[in-house]
């Protein structure tokens, strides 16, 4: 949850987080009342008792204070189960309140105000009219969305063929180039707990965006493998000179899109299911911004090597995801659609995350613990980047080319043909 001394900054989000942090303040304002209260009347109850045990019992003066003991006792537990619900409702709350927008982050109310920092590359020039994905796909025969649709319903495609073939090609292509980098690969689980979720602060906020699993225990299809990563060192104390840790991960993520009727039902934008390799990152928090820079160069590497063209974005105030504190996103261009597409969003937690899933570091080996700062982006959504490739090297004849990267991966194949 966020730190208590960032709520004034959490608000600059927009005024549904005002009235939260307002909110949360008047409950932990009478959270901190009703303590101060209990502290008093148990206070007075051990005096109480201490003069009780000073009389006769067959005294009034015993009756009195022992009638008096009981009224306090009876305040007591009163004031007790008020504060337990007090308690209870300042948590939830604090749960549901966004980070903090790091001072650099402009503000804005959505995408349209999100600042451009820089493109890559040229957009590619056809000399017909460039097709949609979905298109080319069913053309050459390898996105399936008809069949897909009778073994799970919409939002999933079948890859066949050469589509099957890129996307193992690109998750071993960017994993290699980021252990090239010097990231530590992971094969996490796919299921993950509610304790995960809520520390990547995927719950409570998103419930309604993630699959539950049936069986012993509560268990959920993770959204994204930032969870596992981050979550690999929840509830640690790392020592040290551990900082900064780095970790790649392929993995499948599952998400309902419970908010997002009627946008992207074609094609390979918004599945219930897709592949992504995902970075994470655990800094402390002098090197967490340099590291933001690092870590969104990574990701920018494997679209450079792929010869995608693509601009760098800093969303603002309106349009920043619920944990981060600051990020960038890649956008790269499908020139079937005429637009700009998110690839990988580069985000900095800064402690946020941290705090929720108790992730600490010593500064020093004698020194008290401190809250880690986690980054994470994805590097890269691996169905987006087989979308791109499909709109950017298409060519006029129906066929796509294979980017040059990729051909050794793919036993030399240069083009997938109809």
């Amino acid at each position: 949850m966020l730190d208590p001394a960032r709520l004034d900054e959490a608000a600059r989000r927009g005024e549904s987080t005002a009235e939260l942090v307002a909110r949360f303040r008047a409950a932990d304002d009478r959270r901190r009342a009703l303590q101060s209260e209990l502290d008093g009347l148990r206070a007075e109850r051990n005096e109480a008792s201490a003069r009780m045990a000073k009389v006769d019992k067959a005294s009034s003066e015993f009756a009195e204070e022992r009638d008096r003991l009981r009224a306090l006792s009876q305040r007591i537990k009163a004031g007790e189960a008020e504060l337990g619900d007090v308690e209870g409702s300042s948590r939830a709350l604090a749960l549901e309140i966004p980070n903090a927008p790091h001072a650099s982050v402009p503000d804005g109310a959505g995408e349209d105000e999100n600042r451009v920092e820089s493109h890559w590359g040229d957009r590619p020039q056809f000399g017909f009219a460039p097709r949609p994905h979905w298109d080319i796909g069913e053309a050459l025969g390898i996105l399936d969305f008809e069949r897909a649709a009778k073994l799970a319903g919409a939002r999933f495609c079948v890859m066949r063929r050469g589509a099957a073939r890129l996307c193992r090609a690109l998750i071993d292509f960017m994993l290699d180039l980021h252990a090239e980098a010097g990231y530590e690969e992971v094969w996490p689980p796919a299921l993950v707990s509610d304790e995960a979720l809520e520390g990547t602060g995927q719950l409570p906020k998103f419930a309604d965006d993630v699959f539950t699993v049936g069986g012993e225990g509560k268990l959920y299809l993770s959204p994204t493998a930032e969870v596992q990563l981050v979550n690999l060192h929840a509830g640690e104390i790392l020592d040290p000179g551990d900082l900064p840790l780095w970790y790649a991960a392929y993995a499948p993520c599952f998400r309902a899109e419970a908010g997002s009727y009627g946008r992207d039902t074609r094609g390979l934008i918004r599945q219930h299911q897709f592949e992504k390799v995902e970075l994470v990152k655990l800094a402390t928090p002098d090197q967490s911004y340099a590291e933001l820079e690092s870590l969104r160069e990574n990701a920018e590497r494997v679209l450079r090597e792929l010869g995608l063209h693509y601009r760098v974005v800093s969303l603002c105030t309106g349009d920043l995801g619920f944990a981060a504190a600051k990020t960038y996103d890649l956008e790269v261009w499908l020139p079937g659609q005429s637009a700009y597409r998110e690839i990988s969003s580069c985000s900095n937690c800064e402690d946020f995350q941290a705090r929720r899933a108790r992730i600490r570091y010593r500064p020093a080996p004698e020194a008290k613990p401190e809250l880690v700062h986690t980054l994470n982006g994805s590097g890269l959504a691996v169905g987006r980047t087989l979308v791109a490739i499909l709109e950017q090297y298409q060519r006029e004849d129906g066929s796509v080319g294979v980017p040059a990267a990729l051909r050794s991966y793919t036993g030399g194949l240069e083009a997938l043909a109809p």
